[in-house]
């Protein structure tokens, strides 16, 4: 009896650690970004974000996105932020547009965890575009060039996914080159 209970917990220790070790750590932005840790504690460590977690925070959404989730998260870079017009970030951020903001970046949130194979199996599935439903309720279209995951936004805006599949304890998180945006 006793050696049964022990491989039973051995085995659980093998199953559960084999888990843990699949996600790897993954470096964005000069900072690792631990599987262990939720979105928010990743995102702040990282300087390709810091305009991202700004508007986290203006837009009061940090509790969220330390929730349980889960959430996939294309995440724009600070670069990506900076395509947008001259003062765009500047307006988003003010306290009267925190309406807008939310909008803007629950947009960039779908929610479960899809990581790119399961967006790639989508993309299959719906022979070359796959259509993903966001926390604000707008769509984004995923779609491959060659070996490249893109997404498409409600206004034709393209990002292309740069960083693939940041395991986080609440999600994951995939890095983008450029702001997707709602229709107004």
């Amino acid at each position: 009896m006793k050696t049964r209970k022990f491989l039973s917990v051995a085995f659980l220790a093998l199953v559960f650690g084999a888990t843990s070790f699949a996600q790897k750590t993954v470096m964005v932005g000069g900072a690792a970004m631990y599987p262990t840790k939720n979105i928010v504690e990743n995102a702040v460590n990282s300087k390709d974000h810091t305009t991202l977690v700004a508007a986290v925070k203006a837009a009061d959404l940090v509790e969220t996105l330390q929730t349980k989730g889960p959430f996939t998260v294309f995440a724009p870079t600070n670069a990506a932020f900076d395509k947008l017009p001259k003062g765009t970030v500047e307006t988003l951020l003010k306290p009267e547009n925190k309406k807008m903001l939310q909008t803007v970046l629950t947009y960039h949130v779908v929610a479960g965890k899809m990581n790119a194979n399961d967006i790639m199996k989508a993309i299959k599935a719906g022979k070359g575009k796959a259509t993903l439903k966001t926390v604000s309720d707008g769509t984004l279209t995923a779609w491959m060039k060659g070996k490249k995951l893109y997404i498409t936004d409600e206004k034709g805006g393209m990002s292309m996914v740069t960083i693939a599949d940041v395991n986080q304890s609440n999600g994951v998180i995939h890095v983008i080159d450029t702001v997707v945006l709602p229709k107004s």
